[in-house]
């Protein structure tokens, strides 16, 4: 991303939340930058009862198809890296299977963002598929589910309370 479109980004109110709030910037791995920014919230919603996670992580999604779409037309590219609302959604989702133990958040946030580089399939096919902020988002919330079941298989292996 050139300087003028970051100096643009951090002026436009749609691609500060596209971006993160500025975490989308970040000169190495934008994408983690972001989902580090989700444990704050993950980590505040560990002990609020498991409709009002999920409807923070709906609101997310559903807001997030229209600002990342947004976002990519102003910054001039689909799925810029700088745009890390998706991350940021997909991140909280995955917590959505943890108790309020706030240790599973590290594991969380580790097999979130390894599904969300891997890509197994069909990650990657929807990512290349599907177009618009559907797309950005759609690819992220797969590799939470990824990692929600991984992490759900961990939880029944080495319960920690």
């Amino acid at each position: 991303m050139t300087r003028s479109n970051r100096r643009a980004a951090l002026r436009d109110p749609i691609c500060l939340l596209g971006i993160g709030g500025g975490a989308g910037l970040a000169p190495f791995a934008p994408g983690t930058a972001g989902s580090a920014l989700a444990l704050l919230p993950a980590w505040a919603l560990l002990t609020a009862p498991l409709w009002l996670r999920a409807a923070v992580v709906l609101a997310l999604f559903v807001a997030g198809i229209w600002i990342c779409a947004v976002s990519a037309r102003r910054l001039g590219r689909h799925d810029d890296p700088a745009i890390v609302w998706d991350e940021i959604a997909g991140q909280l989702a995955t917590t959505l299977v943890l108790g309020a133990n706030p240790w599973w958040l590290l594991p969380a946030f580790v097999l979130f963002r390894f599904f969300d580089i891997a890509k197994p399939w069909p990650i990657r096919d929807l990512d290349h598929r599907l177009g618009g902020g559907l797309g950005i988002m759609l690819d992220d919330m797969l590799a939470a589910v990824y990692a929600a079941v991984v992490l759900c298989l961990v939880q029944m292996t080495i319960p920690i309370s």
